[in-house]
């Protein structure tokens, strides 16, 4: 069941367009992670979803229902602030009950409904407190707590956890994991956190200039980006981006890169033109490196240790360095020469508008050229 959908929605204000034909379905009972850089119009979605801002064009539909000039307590859903906004002179009873106050709600009801969800997150016994007596991750609950009370159907999530530490954050994010798990309502949550998307999200929605640049799982989105700007936007550190070109165009390519030299890779360039120039996409964990002969192969220039495993910069003369994965272990230092080795099971290519070339399986190419791996040596 289709819980959410948007059709061609638009925004604009004054002379700005901040979102630009946004369709998206939600079914009922997901999690649905928005991401993508600052201005990109994530909580602006959010907010017409809301109904805290005006639609310019398209449609809003909740259950099948035309909801684009309703007002937000019409709408059955709840929203979660960054900024908690509670009223520092009410308890934390008085703060979840306040909208269902307003809503005039009966008292029996109103009480049942506020135990309830005191319950649910924990502060049953802090109900008499103020949000003063409270740490930064039971006043979030609180936030959360008001916008359960009402029943929502829809909670909506902007940003609920940038205001708190790093231990904090993800105390915070496994209870909203567990949250979503006991209440099965659908879930939709805005952040600037890679992890939260990655370990929240049943369906990551990456925007892009008010637009949606791609829609899937998080394991799709990270190992099959449509563009190259998801590519880079997901993961951390981000996908290293060598520059190449394409020598033959055909279903199978034969690129050029000033780190591989020719190559032949399985990716269809039908569409394009001799010496297009291309991007080839690998992430960290997919290079690995060999001690180079002499004086030939690439520089070390940087070594990150972070306890569990450690990223190896590499001086390529690019404007940034490619960046490998390794043991921790390995025992790289600065200054060291080194050829790498790229798995060529997980490269990408890149036309010059930044849109992946499809990938043929290795199975059906031609005899002798199926390589596992691509070898760079000096540049």
């Amino acid at each position: 069941m289709i819980k959410l959908k948007l059709d061609n929605v638009n925004k604009q204000l004054g002379g700005a367009r901040i979102l630009r034909d946004v369709s998206l379905e939600i079914p009922a009972g997901e999690f649905v992670v928005f991401v993508g850089p600052s201005g990109c119009g994530k909580s602006t979605l959010l907010r017409l979803i809301a109904g805290l801002d005006s639609i310019c064009g398209g449609d809003l539909l909740i259950d099948g229902r035309r909801v684009n000039d309703l007002e937000p307590r019409e709408r059955g859903v709840g929203m979660v602030f960054q900024s908690y906004a509670l009223y520092p002179h009410m308890s934390v009873y008085d703060n979840i009950s306040f909208g269902l106050k307003l809503a005039k709600t009966e008292k029996t009801s109103l009480r049942d409904r506020v135990l309830k969800t005191a319950q649910i997150l924990q502060l049953d016994k802090l109900l008499q407190r103020k949000p003063r007596e409270l740490s930064g991750g039971q006043r979030q609950r609180v936030a959360m707590g008001r916008a359960m009370a009402r029943e929502a159907d829809i909670l909506l999530f902007d940003e609920p956890l940038s205001n708190l530490d790093a231990s904090l954050r993800v105390q915070m994010r496994n209870e909203i994991a567990r949250l979503h798990g006991r209440l099965g309502s659908t879930m939709i949550y805005v952040t600037h956190d890679q992890v939260e998307a990655m370990t929240l999200a049943d369906k990551i929605v990456v925007l892009n200039g008010g637009r949606i640049e791609q829609v899937g799982s998080p394991r799709e989105l990270y190992e099959h980006p449509a563009s190259r700007f998801v590519a880079g936007f997901l993961g951390s550190p981000k996908m290293n981006f060598l520059p190449a070109s394409l020598h033959s165009p055909g279903e199978t390519s034969l690129i050029d890169s000033p780190l591989l030299g020719g190559t032949c890779l399985p990716f269809d360039s039908t569409h394009l033109a001799a010496n297009s120039p291309l991007s080839l996409g690998i992430r960290p964990e997919h290079v690995s490196l060999e001690v180079a002969q002499g004086n030939t192969g690439i520089v070390v220039a940087g070594v990150e240790y972070l306890g569990s495993e450690t990223y190896v910069h590499l001086e390529t003369g690019a404007d940034e360095p490619l960046i490998c994965r390794c043991e921790v272990n390995a025992g790289w230092r600065v200054g060291d020469r080194v050829e790498l080795q790229l798995d060529i099971d997980h490269l990408h290519v890149f036309d010059a508008h930044g849109t992946a070339l499809k990938r043929r399986a290795i199975e059906n190419l031609p005899d002798g050229l199926a390589p596992r791996s691509a070898h760079a040596g000096a540049l």
